[in-house]
């Protein structure tokens, strides 16, 4: 019988011996009463060449997660509604490609970058801001880093943070420690979440389940955030 908390996603890639050796992080999950969404990098990039294998689109478009990035976009639009009925505020990240803000001088160190035009980098149709919504801007990974987020966070006296998107090993996981970092409780919505590699996917799941985020599947947050939606009209 697969134990509750670890019934994810990597059940078939982290074997029993190594489960056993977490088995001390085993806690409750949840969602705190001031949460907010925190949606990574869910730009036109991830989404280049269609619904395909990765390894297919890989050639043409190295960047995208091909079939990865699309199987994400129902349960990730699910959790979109669930989170605007419940008035949670929404913020996206995506790279810097003002002018102002001089993109291009910041580079990363001694990794192969490969030039896009800007266009590449606006929010899937699928998933576009809405009045209200914040969109950060960032020059690194973290949608945290040198970005005004953590400022907004306060404002609002948020104590959660609901993140997904891509990639799960990349700029998901860069954001997921900062704001454990900063004090945040994080949570990953598990089916959101999606990268170039399976393994990659699944691993860096279970690493930051058991030390960083509690990973969730959509249809328990969005228990959750209806349950609250429920109980404030019934107010």
């Amino acid at each position: 019988m697969i134990d509750e908390f670890e019934d994810h996603c990597w059940q078939d890639v982290i074997p029993p011996k190594v489960l056993d050796l977490y088995k001390h992080y085993k806690r409750d999950l949840y969602v705190g009463p001031r949460a907010a969404i925190l949606a990574i990098d869910l730009y036109e990039m991830a989404y280049q060449g269609g619904p395909k294998p990765v390894e297919e689109v890989a050639k043409e478009f190295p960047s995208s997660c091909g079939i990865n990035a699309f199987n994400a976009i129902a349960p990730t639009q699910k959790l979109f509604s669930a989170a605007r009925m419940a008035g949670l505020p929404i913020f996206y990240t995506t790279s810097e490609t003002r002018p102002a803000g001089k993109p291009e001088a910041v580079k990363a160190t001694n990794r192969r970058m490969t030039p896009h035009g800007p266009e590449v980098y606006d929010i899937r149709p699928e998933f576009a801001p809405q009045k209200g919504d914040t969109v950060i801007f960032k020059q690194r990974a973290s949608g945290f880093f040198g970005t005004p987020l953590v400022a907004h966070l306060t404002q609002l006296g948020i104590d959660t943070i609901i993140i997904f998107g891509e990639s799960t090993s990349g700029c998901v996981r860069a954001s997921t420690v900062d704001g454990y970092s900063y004090g945040y409780h994080m949570v990953m919505a598990e089916e959101c979440c999606y990268d170039r590699s399976e393994i990659s996917h699944k691993v860096n799941l279970f690493d930051l389940h058991h030390k960083y985020a509690d990973v969730m599947k959509v249809a328990e947050i969005i228990d959750i955030l209806q349950a609250r939606t429920v109980a404030v009209a019934a107010q």
